[in-house]
């Protein structure tokens, strides 16, 4: 498979910058609040798999988006290759998505912004299903897949965060969207009380989520999860519901 490379630049949030409210000047010290738009300019690598007849199919393709841990950051994308689906499509060119695998700089965490902009690329300018939009991560990646997906739920089909800790005080905004979520119960890394706090108050919200738990591994749970052909079985199940179009509130 020869490998495919795009970058994005310049993707831009919109500026402005206003105070909703003046602040009550007096002597001493008064409870104040202050609320801005700033200008962000955002940027990735990634690499891009396209499956084998993409090029001459007319249909849409399901999209899989798959975010690395900290050990694949840097500035060589044959890091992010080590692995999940972008090493599994090394070697199955009929693997049923478009894989898109982006690649943080050292030092750098995710940003939601910058993979909100990238899926507005992704879908401007491939053949991928809107409603076949699947997020997936393993440890720093799971933390982002979490996050990503609390900011934008609305624009998954199902999600799937392994080894990763999510915010339990967003949960309620995932009550709507499919997910599977993987840990090792040995995890000295990221110990699995993080994901089992974000599982259960999703649950709590009444959420759809599933919990596997993997009794013998520690930190790596995903080359279980990635080499399970039912585990891309479930994805291609799901499908983005017409009423979770609009984006929720709060």
């Amino acid at each position: 498979m020869d490998r495919i490379v795009i970058v994005l630049l310049g993707s831009f949030l919109l500026a402005g910058c206003a105070m909703r409210t003046p602040w009550q000047l007096t002597e001493g010290q008064s409870p104040q609040s202050f609320e801005a738009q700033v200008r962000k300019r955002v940027g990735l690598r990634f690499l891009l798999f396209l499956p084998a007849g993409y090029a001459s199919s007319k249909q849409r393709w399901p999209l899989l988006i798959f975010l690395h841990g900290s050990g694949e950051r840097g500035d060589d994308l044959e890091h992010v290759k080590v692995y999940g689906p972008p090493r599994i499509v090394a070697t199955h060119k009929d693997f049923p998505f478009v894989v898109v695998s982006p690649q943080l700089p050292e030092g750098m965490a995710w940003d939601s912004d910058a993979l909100n902009a990238l899926l507005d690329q992704l879908l401007a300018q491939l053949k991928v299903d809107p409603q076949r939009v699947y997020l997936t991560g393993l440890s720093l990646g799971g933390h982002g897949t979490w996050a990503f997906a609390a900011q934008h739920p609305e624009r998954f089909a199902a999600i799937a965060p392994i080894s990763g800790v999510g915010n339990p005080v967003q949960a309620c905004r995932l009550k709507g969207l499919p997910i599977w979520a993987f840990h090792g119960a040995q995890d000295t890394v990221v110990p699995i009380e993080g994901d089992q706090k974000m599982v259960d108050a999703v649950r709590a919200c009444g959420g759809n989520v599933e919990f596997t738990v993997y009794p013998d591994a520690g930190h790596d749970a995903w080359t279980q999860t990635y080499d399970n052909p039912e585990f891309y079985r479930w994805l291609l199940l799901q499908r983005r519901k017409a009423a979770s179009l609009q984006a929720p509130r709060g």
